[in-house]
Order: structure tokens, then sequence, then C-alpha cells
């Protein structure tokens, strides 16, 4: 066996939910580890950045996935498109598998280890699991050695499914749920998937075999919301009903939770399938004991309260708007609108950046947050990903991380955050804050929306948003400079405050 230091693993997702959970335990296990990302500077701030080797690239350009691959020994494939397909789904996702295979094959990669969807035993498999099942299959059309691990639900502090049971018992008092609530599932938690992962790099006998994984529990998704419930001390009675139709049901889910309508249609269509586990496989390669839902759900939780969540379901760009563009590009535009406001108080800039930065979620935009929910709403309506009202911390950020409806495209804690729209637009938006100390014991927060309009309609949408704007960006700005103002004035009272 060779050892880890000598070995060289590539992770692409890294910006995932798994993937980027999966690199810091391979690089405590001695790995050299490499990403593959779209854009570098979307990568999350992590501590880990310094120690992997980042290399830009897509799975739609061979010349850059030869780069990536270029003396590494096993890949780690990690990357799904279900928020964001170039058309087709399964088309898309054999594609970039077929483009990975065959740039591994030509690199010379020992091994691929990937995380798809339990093959359902029904004679109808949603789209979703059916690109899951057709990406491994790809994945091994060029004759590199496969592990493919095959998981159903994904328990764990901000993954897409424990989020779809979170926020829908959570929110809604009766649950009144379609005929898929009945469907039997495996669900796993994450720190069970990941041990998976990367004990699969020591067990030899886990070559070339398709391996299904699932936790202690089997259960139906209306005992996931009774147990969830239960742990939360919530009462939520269910009431089952055969006419909710998937496109109802998933229009519901975009309302209620900060899972957009697309890709809440593309897992509802799944959970008529029930994926459980039918092969032993699991337990006699591997010395894992999974853990009960009860326990994934408890641990998630206590991630959520002590706002330490590591990674997001949103984190990756497949989750919303990838479009390439990026406001360094579009900056210097004539096209470009600006509309700035400017504030300076008696505050510092670290508290000015501390109200910034906690920004939607459960605290909301501070002003008008009813017209930010309906502009939520709209874009719900017409096929966006809506108000989402969610995000993977309560006050921490990051690039990469969602808040509603944008987008952290850059960070520079205490002086600096710029957000991207993700929602449908006829153009493309951003929102930006400057914090700098102007003068001793003064802040000065300079707020900038940008807007780059494409044709007339563009033209057509900022006059018509051009008229709130005036009252909810300058209104929210003085609530932001209230709110610092305050944080200094209590660290002024209890100065011990400040040094903890």
């Amino acid at each position: 066996m060779t050892a880890p230091e000598a070995q060289t693993i590539l992770v692409t997702g890294a910006t995932g939910y798994v993937g980027g959970r999966l690199i810091p335990r391979l690089l405590s296990s001695g790995y050299r580890v490499r990403c593959l990302v779209r854009n570098r500077d979307r990568v999350p701030d992590k501590s880990w950045r310094s120690d992997v080797e980042i290399v830009e690239g897509n799975v739609f350009d061979p010349p850059s996935l030869n780069r990536a691959l270029k003396g590494v020994n096993i890949a780690y494939y990690l990357i799904h498109s279900l928020g964001n397909s170039r058309g087709n789904l399964v088309d898309t996702e054999q594609e970039a598998a077929s483009n990975f295979a065959e740039a591994a094959r030509i690199c010379g990669v020992d091994r691929i280890i990937y995380l798809g969807g339990i093959k359902p035993t029904s004679e109808v498999i949603s789209t979703h699991l059916d690109s899951r099942i057709k990406t491994g299959d790809a994945l091994r059309s060029r004759g590199v050695s496969v592990t493919e691990f095959r998981a159903g639900v994904i328990v764990g502090s901000g993954s897409l499914s424990f989020e779809l049971v979170r926020y829908l018992t959570e929110r809604v008092p009766v649950l009144i749920t379609p005929r898929w609530v009945r469907t039997r599932t495996q669900p796993i938690a994450i720190r069970d998937v990941l041990s998976y992962l990367l004990q699969a790099l020591d067990i030899p006998a886990s070559r070339d075999k398709i391996i299904e994984i699932g936790g202690a529990d089997i259960l139906t998704y209306a005992e996931m919301f009774a147990r969830y419930a239960t742990l939360r001390g919530l009462n939520r009675p269910i009431i089952k009903v055969p006419v909710l139709t998937p496109r109802l049901s998933s229009l519901w889910v975009g309302l209620v939770t900060p899972i957009n309508t697309h890709i809440a249609r593309q897992l509802i269509d799944g959970l008529d399938n029930e994926v459980v586990v039918h092969d032993d496989i699991a337990t006699r390669l591997f010395d894992i004991e999974p853990i009960s839902y009860e326990t994934a759900s408890e641990r998630a939780l206590k991630r959520f309260e002590s706002d330490t969540v590591d990674t997001y379901w949103s984190g990756s760009v497949s989750s919303g708007v990838s479009d390439g563009k990026v406001f360094s590009s579009m900056a210097e535009s004539e096209n470009l609108i600006q509309e700035r406001n400017v504030l300076t108080l008696p505050c510092s800039h670290e508290n000015a950046f501390g109200v910034i930065r906690g920004l939607g979620g459960d605290t909301g935009w501070l002003y008008a947050d009813i017209l930010w929910r309906i502009r939520g709403l709209i874009d719900l309506l017409v096929g966006g990903i809506g108000m989402r009202k969610s995000r993977r911390s309560r006050s921490a950020i990051q690039p990469g991380d969602t808040i509603d409806f944008w987008r952290v495209e850059k960070v520079e804690s205490p002086n600096y955050m710029l957000l991207r729209a993700e929602m449908k637009l006829p153009g493309f938006a951003w929102l930006e804050f400057k914090i700098r100390e102007s003068s001793p014991g003064m802040t000065t927060i300079t707020q900038t929306a940008y807007y780059e309009p494409r044709g007339l309609v563009g033209l057509m949408y900022w006059w018509v948003f051009a008229i709130p704007h005036q009252f909810i960006f300058p209104g929210m700005l003085r609530i932001i400079g209230r709110r610092a103002v305050a944080a200094s004035r209590t660290e002024s009272d209890h100065p011990a405050m400040v040094s903890t």
C-alpha cells in the first residue's frame, strides 16, 4: 500500500456539500490534495485552502481536466448538476462523467471514487436517480477502476435532504403531504458517508465495486418528519392526500423551504422511488457501524445551534446561477447602472461589518423586509430560486455562501462584501458594501447596487424597480448604521467584552 504522503488525491466538487467536508479529512490523514474548481475565487475561505493545490477547470473542458488529473493517483468524483443542467440532466451528467473518465485514462489515474445514488427496485426511475446511475456507468466506460458508493438520503447539518425535512417540519404546523411520504428510504449520516469515502483508499477489495451504503434505520419520509418533530418537541400532524402533483409539491417546497422549485421538482420526482440497501457488501468490506437517524439529526441540530455548519447544500455554484459572469468583468461596462448610498457614523468598522455580514436568513434585510419577500415570491412563481430565506451560518460568511437569493462573490473582513443576485433577471445585479475608518472613531459605509441590463427588457425592469430602490436601500443602510452604533456603545459600556 502506497503511503498517504506519496499519493496525490484530486477532489472535484470542493465547493459542494460532501467535497468541502472530505478535504480536511484527507489532509489530516496525510494525503496531498488537489481541488478542481471552476473559479478559484469561489473556493470557500476555509482553513485548509493554503494546504491544497487548486486547479481551475471544469468537466466540459477536457484540456483543463488533463491539467487537473496529471500526476493524480486517485480522484473523487463528487459532481452533480441537479440544480444547473446545460440541457437534459442525464445527458449532461453522462457527458461530464465521460470527459472525466477519458482524462483519467489518459493521465494514468489509478482509481475514481464516486458517490451516487441507490438504484430503486421499481420499474420507473426518476430522472434524478437515473442520472446518478448512468454517471457511474460513464465513469467506468474508459477502463479506469471505479469504486461507486450508492447512498440514499444524507442526513447532516446543511444537507439538501435534511433541509427539506427540517424546514417543512419547523415552518408548517400541519403537514399536508402527497403519497411520497409513504416511500421507504435508508437515511445515512454525513459522517458515515465520509468514513466510507475515506476508508475506501485503504481497502483494495473496494476497487471496481458498486457499494450501497445506508444508515441504521429504514424509514418512510413521514416517519422522518415525525422523528424530527419529536426531537424538536413539536406537534406536527401529518395529513396524507393523493392530489398533490409533483409540480404543486415543488412549488410548496420552494415557498416554505430554501430549496428552489427546479431542484425541488427533481428531488420530489425521486421520492416516489424506494431506496434501501439490498447488498451487504459495505458490511463485509468496511468496519463502520452506521448511526441512527435520530443520532444523525441530533448532531446536525447541534451544529446549527452552535453556528458551526461546515458546508451547506447550496454552496456549490450549480445550486443556483452559473453563467460565468463575474463582477470584475462587468464593472467597467458602459451599460452598468450604479445606485450608491453613503453613511458616516460613530462606530468601529468591525461592528459595521458585523451587522452587514449577518444580513439575510432569519435576520432579514432590516428595512421593508416584506418587499424583499414579495420579490422572492415573484421570482419563485416565474421559475427562479425564490427567497430561499436561509444561510449556512448566522454570522460567519465566506465566498460561495448563499444568502437568500444572493451568493457571496467576495468578502474581505472587516472591510468589504460583494453579493451577486441569483434570481431570474433580464440582466446581472450585485450589491456591494465597502466599510472604512474615515477618522478616529468614525466609520463610512458605502453601499452600491450595480445592475447590467440586457436589452430593452432589462432597462424596463430597472425603471420599474428604481422607485422602491430609492427608499429600500437607504432605509436598510440607516438601520445597519443604528445597529453598528448600538454595538459600539455596548462595547464601550462593557469594555471587557471587546477582548473576548
